[in-house]
């Protein structure tokens, strides 16, 4: 991954944090993830298009988030183990193979939980600011999909 890959990919753990702040345990399951360069697109099950007020908030709580400069946890632990600390709340719709026996679960404190196996920053600090392009809601399929673009400020 190219180092804004990297930051792009973390900042999609602090947007999904973001949002379940803000629309609530129902969208916590992500279905997908995309990241081409400094772009991203987090897309979650819900089951309603959220207003501009809620998408102005996802946005003022995730570069809060990356203002507060919390450290990014990585732990790889044995599967089992994994799921006793974090329970089944670390995965996501897209299933980890039941042959994986190790996994990595990044952990920012009291926002976000998830097994993933991509590269991260050290800390929230790193991401850059995260600028939410657009939100595009699949009533037919109950997904919500945020498009953000992370830039870095110098």
């Amino acid at each position: 991954m190219s180092p804004a890959e990297v930051r792009t990919h973390t900042a999609l753990h602090v947007v999904k944090g973001a949002v379940v702040k803000v629309l609530g345990e129902n969208a916590k399951w992500t279905a997908s993830t995309h990241v081409k360069g400094n772009r991203g697109v987090l897309t979650v099950r819900f089951y309603r298009k959220p207003s501009l007020a809620e998408i102005t908030e996802i946005e003022r709580l995730a570069n809060g988030k990356v203002r507060e400069d919390v450290p990014i946890n990585v732990y790889e632990l044995p599967r089992a183990e994994a799921e006793k600390r974090f329970g089944k709340e670390m995965y996501d719709i897209f299933p980890i193979p039941p042959e994986v026996s190790t996994l990595k679960v990044v952990v920012i404190e009291d926002w976000n939980v998830n097994a993933c196996n991509k590269e991260h920053t050290k800390t929230t600090g790193e991401i850059g600011r995260i600028k939410i392009r657009k939100a595009r809601f699949r009533r037919s399929r109950e997904l919500l999909e945020i498009s953000f673009d992370v830039e870095v400020e110098d």
